[in-house]
């Protein structure tokens, strides 16, 4: 298949790495990051989208998402499809869904779960929005990238999954932290209150695989001085984006709210800028009661 891609950074390069491995031939544009080893290199986003059965975008904002997709939609053939597998605002995602359709193009919105290291190993979840015919005509590149692709509905869907499981994930992550720096001045061992609650009613992805207390449970960032697997500034982003979300169709979420304003101090604020997002822990541990 021939394939345009568009960004190429830490999580774009490696995708399209994954697809020239597998045979396809992907040419490739980002405005300051190198193309991979076997990614032709393009002069503008339009020119890799010229031609393209599939062109996929994975950009850091809806704002830039649209300024290419205004870029890139006139230079699609008539029938391609736009992948984009940024995590955006649903609103920019649903808007170039309806210009890529008034343009006699498909679109889906499939961002992704799994981090550099997923995008690297070809493990990525996709959570995917858009038509039942585009998400079947994309599976064979999902099973590239990745090892599951979940087709969650009409356009938008994908980035309303990845928002409410990111604010899952910011909620479950700040409450385990909270959790071990209270066992911490109770008296209670990590490794004692990980045993307990990694299998009971307190179980969780932030307690069980990504662990924030170093030398507890399987590896994570906590071993290695909370140098990000995911971004602290990245939280940050995904939480706002739930509270844009949730004003927009008026959703009652108090606890992302609180979760994106300690998110908020901590980025912006205190040193959680540049660690990983489960460095809360530590945050948390330094803290008294207010």
């Amino acid at each position: 298949m021939k394939i345009g891609f568009i960004g190429l950074g830490n999580m774009g390069g490696p995708m399209a790495r994954n697809l020239v491995a597998a045979g396809h031939a992907v040419t490739g544009f980002d405005t300051a990051a190198p193309c991979p080893d076997g990614v032709t290199a393009a002069g503008s986003a339009a020119d890799a989208a010229a031609d393209a059965a599939v062109v996929i975008t994975m950009l850091p904002s809806g704002e830039i998402l649209r300024t290419v997709a205004d870029q890139v939609i006139p230079a699609m053939a008539k029938g391609a499809i736009l992948l984009d597998c940024s995590t955006v605002d649903v609103e920019s995602t649903r808007a170039i869904s309806e210009q890529a359709q008034r343009a006699g193009l498909d679109a889906a919105d499939a961002p992704v779960s799994g981090g550099i290291g997923g995008a690297a190993a070809g493990t990525l979840t996709f959570m995917v929005g858009g038509r039942d015919a585009a998400f079947a005509s994309l599976t064979p590149l999902f099973d590239v990238m990745g090892q599951k692709a979940v087709h969650c509905g009409p356009s938008g869907n994908g980035q309303a999954a990845k928002i409410c499981n990111n604010m899952i994930l910011g909620v479950t992550m700040i409450g385990t932290c909270e959790a071990f720096a209270l066992a911490d001045k109770l008296g209670l061992d990590r490794q004692k209150m990980f045993d307990v609650v990694s299998t009971s009613s307190g179980y969780s992805w932030s307690m069980n695989t990504y662990c924030p207390a170093p030398g507890v449970g399987p590896q994570s960032p906590a071993d290695n001085d909370y140098q990000p697997g995911f971004a602290a500034e990245l939280m940050l982003k995904d939480l706002r984006l739930s509270q844009q979300a949730a004003e927009g169709c008026d959703a009652d979420t108090p606890m992302g709210l609180a979760a994106t304003a300690l998110y908020e101090q901590f980025v912006e604020q205190e040193d959680g800028a540049g660690k990983d997002f489960s460095a809360m822990l530590p945050r948390f541990t330094q803290r008294k009661r207010p």
